[in-house]
């Protein structure tokens, strides 16, 4: 049984807070851990934010909002994971991160914790063979915004037992999202079709085929897109969108997931999207 899980996830950004709203919006003693205490606070003023959204709409109640606010905790030091059951990392998406953090989970953590990423595209198999529990690692891939989007795209590995798989699933359904399963290929299947797809509309603006605003309407009203590519990539953040197309040349040694020098050029000035307040458009 997973109802009463202990939850913790790692990072307490854009992603981490989102998983952590919807884990305790569906009952979940959750921690969510960072480093950076301030960010902590960020995190929980965004999430009472969203959480004032959904009242508004009449998704939830005000005296839900305080369950959910009294279900999610706050700590600075990754020791407090220990007794957890789920560890979801949510940090930032460079692999020698990831894996100093899967080892040190891996050694304060109980045998029977399911270590979980939420990577966008880095292996999971090369992450589970950084521990000694191959078998209790797995991909949780969340959508953005995590509140509201439902999928969770689920990766396995060669070494991922069936049990693991099963108390996933079964906990995302918990938390009202949608499960889907697929094989440990660099990008998974969400983000192989969809940064491609964003990393060739920066090479029209770059070769001047249409302006921004014409390339993303197109998009829109063509494809039945509910936001243009450009748009969607500054949504993302540039520079987790060059990760990931970095991720894909990489691991298919193939040209056609050559990052747009654009991009790279954007990324490299600081123009990350709204996060940095300008990427493809002005946020400020």
């Amino acid at each position: 049984m997973t109802e009463n899980f202990k939850i913790s996830v790692i990072g307490s950004g854009t992603m981490g807070n989102g998983i952590a709203h919807v884990f305790a919006q569906s009952g979940f003693k959750t921690l969510l851990i960072d480093i950076d205490k301030n960010q902590l606070n960020k995190a929980l003023s965004t999430i009472k934010l969203n959480l004032d959204r959904q009242i508004k709409k009449n998704i939830i109640s005000s005296s839900d909002k305080a369950d959910i606010i009294n279900n999610i905790s706050l700590e600075t030091n990754i020791e407090f994971c220990q007794d957890m059951d789920l560890v979801i990392e949510a940090i930032p998406e460079k692999y020698d991160l990831k894996v100093s953090l899967f080892q040190k989970l891996d050694s304060i953590s109980k045998d029977s914790t399911i270590l979980a990423s939420n990577t966008s595209s880095i292996s999971i198999s090369n992450l589970a063979g950084k521990t000694n529990r191959a078998h209790k690692i797995i991909g949780m891939h969340f959508m953005n915004p995590v509140p509201i989007m439902k999928l969770v795209e689920i990766i396995k590995t060669t070494h991922t037992s069936k049990d693991t798989i099963d108390t996933i699933i079964n906990i995302v359904k918990q938390i009202k999202k949608i499960p889907i399963e697929c094989n440990d290929y660099p990008g998974f299947v969400a983000n192989r079709i969809l940064m491609p797809m964003i990393n060739e509309a920066i090479f029209c603006l770059e070769q001047n085929v249409a302006t921004k605003e014409a390339i993303d309407e197109i998009m829109k009203l063509g494809m039945a897109h509910p936001m243009g590519p450009l748009q969607l990539a500054d949504f993302i953040g540039l520079d987790i969108c060059l990760d990931i197309m970095e991720v894909l040349s990489i691991g298919f040694n193939d040209s056609k997931y050559r990052p747009c020098p654009l991009l790279k050029e954007m990324v490299s000035s600081g123009l990350l999207g709204k996060k940095s307040g300008k990427g493809f458009y002005n946020y400020d």
